[in-house]
C-alpha cells in the first residue's frame, strides 16, 4: 500500500453484532478498495464469535470470543490489523440508525452533532444511545482517526410531504413526528450497484431480519414502508410493523402496558417470532414448514402477503413498475421466500417459479459497508 493511501473503517452496528470492512482509498479517489471485511456475533452473551476474511473471501479469523459490548468488540477488531498487515485506520465511518429530525444529511461527528443525536434518543431508544456509546468509545480507541456519521434516513430525504406526513395535527409534525425511513445505506448501495442502466420506475426489497422497501424514480426515494421508526411498515423477524394503532389503546386501556413493555411487545415479542410461536429466523421457518408446521407457514404467508401488498402499492404509486429488487438476508438467499412473494404478480410481468429468472427482477447483494466507505471517502475530500 502506498504511504499517502488512506485506510478507511467502515463500522455497522447491530444490537449484538458489529460488522466492520476495512478499506483502502487511494488520495484523489473515491472508490475504496476492501482488505478485511468481518464482524463481532453474540455481543453481550456468552457465545460471542469473531470473524475476519479477507479481499478474496478467504477466512483469516473465527474464533469464539467474550465481548462485552461493541466498543469492546471493536478494540478486538482493531487489535487484529496489525497481524494481519495492515496499520489502524485515518478515517471512520458509522451507520447511524436514526438523526432524528434535525440531522438529515450524512456529516462529520463533531460535539455538536453527539449533542442533537443525544437530543433525539427518543425517536430510536434501542439504537441512538448504542451508535453514541461507540463513537465515544472509537474515540478513546483512535482519537487521532476522524469520524463521521451515515445516517440509514438520509437517502429518503428526497420524499415528497404526501409520503411523509401522517394524518395528525400539524403540531406533531412539528415535533418530528413523521416518515423517516430507514435501510437508506443499503439502497444507497444497490443505486449505486445499478449505475446508469438503473430504469425509472424501480422497487426495492431489503428483506432480512429488519425488513422494508423502498419506490425509486430515477434512483431516487419517493415512498418508504418504515416509518418514523424502524418498527413500521411489514411484518419482521421480531417487530410487528404496521396495524391498527387502536391495538395499543386497547392493550394499555386492558393490560395497563407501561411505554416500556410496548416498546419490547412490538420490537422483540412480535413478528414472525410471534406468529409462529416463537421461531423468527426465516431459514428455521422454512424448514419447519417442511416438516408441515402450520404456525410456521402462517408466518411466512403472512411475510409474504405484506410485501407482495407493498409491492403492489408502489408500482401504483409510481404508475408502473420497471424492475424489482430484492436484496438482504432473505432478500438474497431464500429462492422460496421470493416465490412466495412473486406469487399472484404475474400482471406486473412477474412471474413465480423462480422470480430471479424473470427479467424483471434482480436478486443483489446489499453493500452498506463499501457505502459507508464512499461517503466517508467523500466527506473526508471535502473536508
Amino acid at each position: 500500500m502506498s504511504a499517502t493511501d488512506e485506510l478507511i473503517l467502515a463500522v455497522n452496528s447491530g444490537s449484538s453484532s458489529l460488522k466492520f470492512g476495512l478499506y483502502r482509498n487511494p488520495p484523489g479517489d473515491c472508490n475504496p478498495g476492501l482488505l478485511l471485511a468481518g464482524g463481532a456475533s453474540g455481543i453481550g452473551y456468552s457465545n460471542g464469535r469473531l470473524q475476519i476474511k479477507d479481499a478474496s473471501g478467504k477466512t483469516l479469523l473465527d474464533e469464539a470470543y467474550q465481548l462485552n459490548s461493541q466498543g469492546h468488540a471493536l478494540k478486538e477488531i482493531l487489535d487484529t490489523f496489525e497481524r494481519f498487515g495492515h496499520g489502524q485506520p485515518g478515517s471512520i465511518g458509522h451507520r447511524v440508525v436514526h438523526g432524528g429530525p434535525h440531522l438529515r444529511e450524512h456529516q462529520a461527528i463533531t460535539d455538536a452533532l453527539i449533542e442533537k443525536l443525544q437530543a433525539a434518543m427518543q425517536f430510536a431508544p434501542i439504537h441512538i444511545p448504542a451508535a453514541v456509546a461507540l463513537i465515544r468509545e472509537t474515540e478513546k480507541l483512535l482519537p487521532d482517526a476522524r469520524q463521521y456519521a451515515c445516517f440509514d434516513t438520509a437517502f429518503h430525504s428526497t420524499m415528497p410531504e404526501t409520503a411523509r406526513h401522517y394524518p395528525l395535527p400539524q403540531r406533531l409534525y412539528d415535533m418530528g413526528i413523521e416518515r423517516y425511513g430507514f435501510h437508506g445505506l443499503s439502497y444507497e448501495s444497490i443505486v449505486v450497484r445499478l449505475g446508469s442502466s438503473i430504469p425509472e420506475r424501480v422497487v426495492c426489497a431489503h428483506l432480512g431480519a429488519g425488513a422494508s422497501l423502498v419506490a425509486l424514480r430515477h434512483g431516487q426515494s419517493i415512498d418508504t414502508s418504515m416509518g418514523m421508526t424502524p418498527v413500521g411498515g411489514i411484518p419482521m423477524a421480531t417487530r410487528s410493523g404496521d396495524f391498527d394503532p387502536g391495538v395499543v389503546l386497547f392493550l394499555m386501556r386492558t393490560e395497563e402496558l407501561s411505554a416500556d413493555q410496548l416498546e419490547s411487545l412490538l420490537n422483540r415479542d412480535s413478528g414472525l417470532g410471534a406468529l409462529s410461536g416463537g421461531e423468527s429466523d426465516m431459514r428455521l421457518l422454512e424448514e419447519c414448514v417442511a416438516k408441515g408446521d402450520k404456525k410456521a407457514r402462517l408466518a411466512i404467508e403472512v411475510f409474504a402477503h405484506a410485501v407482495r401488498k407493498m409491492i403492489g402499492a408502489y408500482a401504483a404509486e409510481l404508475g408502473g413498475l420497471d424492475l424489482l429488487v430484492f436484496t438482504g438476508g432473505i432478500g438474497e438467499h431464500s429462492a422460496a421466500v421470493r416465490d412466495w412473494i412473486c406469487d399472484g404478480l404475474d400482471f406486473m410481468g412477474i412471474t413465480s417459479g423462480d422470480p430471479a429468472l424473470c427479467g424483471k427482477v434482480r436478486v443483489l447483494t446489499s453493500e452498506e459497508e463499501l457505502q459507508i466507505a464512499r461517503i466517508t471517502c467523500r466527506l473526508r475530500q471535502q473536508g
